[in-house]
């Protein structure tokens, strides 16, 4: 049985593992975390957010016992107060629920999601972008997201936690890690079974999540381009990396030999950018990826004796081989 902070741990541990960077880059990026720490005046330590030394992905944070035994769980992609009250509701039924799980972010890791997203710069220097150019439109698009956080409510949820007794964590960006992973690997190891936008998609669509959510018409959709076009070189941009990067981007994605971005959601004035840029956008969907990077998660509690129960969009499909 594992604790809360085990679960976190679990977490950290899995996010660095399946990030497309490469876990030497990111263990190396903690490193300068903490020179940076340490240089710091002692007054500007104490505002200084310490977890940032041992967990290189800010949208991801638990809120509660960390020394709390788990059983059984409530998982799903976005939690509210009406998930908690759920919650509540089914201790009436004899299930009580020990930690309420969500993917998106909630309180200071939703204030902290612009953080992560310099795994951008990294991951599309990896796809070919230079690097000054990523890192100049990534961290324009960073500030950029951070204003359009700061008004928000962010511990709202939260707080109805505590007023409830409950226990909350978010997994954000190793959730997205693990998808992305995921679908490349897939995508390497099939890529010579299609040539073509079309092939590409009904390979898409043979996942188990994203087969189930053509059923809620939110199966992957091609938002840009023909399914008759080569895919060229595949690139998953759009994968991981706490949200959305900046539409100029696109130009330079293209420049350096990209044919077809693979993502989970995609803003209109993105999406314009990237059809002026001649790149085919394939759209896989945004429930439904979370749900991939989501069970990969969880698949790994079940195997440690913990019990899931899905709701709030998860499409809950166990990867787990029976014996």
């Amino acid at each position: 049985m594992l604790t809360i902070k085990q679960i976190y741990n679990l977490a950290i541990e899995l996010g660095i593992k399946n990030d497309l960077r490469g876990q030497a880059l990111v263990r190396h990026k903690l490193v300068r975390v903490k020179k940076q720490y340490d240089d710091l005046k002692s007054a500007h330590q104490a505002e200084f957010d310490r977890e940032r030394l041992i967990n290189p992905f800010s949208d991801t944070r638990f809120f509660g016992n960390p020394d709390k035994k788990i059983k059984r769980i409530l998982a799903g992609i976005d939690i509210d107060v009406s998930e908690l009250l759920l919650a509540k509701e089914l201790e009436k039924s004899g299930k009580p629920i020990d930690l309420v799980l969500a993917h998106h972010p909630l309180g200071p890791a939703l204030a902290g999601l612009h953080e992560v997203m310099d795994l951008q710069v990294e991951l599309m220097a990896f796809y070919g972008v230079p690097i000054n150019i990523a890192e100049s439109l990534t961290h324009i698009r960073m500030s950029e997201v951070a204003r359009g956080l700061s008004p928000v409510n962010h511990n709202r949820v939260i707080d109805a936690a505590k007023l409830l007794g409950m226990d909350l964590m978010c997994v954000h960006t190793p959730s997205d890690n693990l998808v992305a992973n995921y679908l490349s690997r897939a995508i390497k190891k099939n890529q010579k079974k299609f040539e073509t936008i079309g092939e590409l998609m009904d390979f898409l669509k043979k996942i188990p999540e994203y087969h189930e959510a053509i059923k809620h018409k939110a199966g992957p959709r091609l938002f840009s381009g023909k399914e008759s076009n080569y895919t060229g070189k595949i690139a998953l941009t759009e994968i991981t990396g706490g949200t959305e990067g900046g539409k100029e981007i696109y130009q330079h994605i293209a420049q350096a030999g990209i044919g077809t971005i693979v993502g989970m959601h995609m803003k209109e004035e993105n999406r314009e950018e990237a059809e002026k840029a001649h790149l085919n956008i394939l759209i896989a969907g945004h429930m439904s990826s979370d749900s991939i990077g989501m069970n990969l998660f969880l698949d790994e509690l079940v195997k440690r004796g913990i019990e899931v129960v899905p709701c709030s969009g998860l499409i809950r499909y166990s990867r787990i081989k029976k014996k």
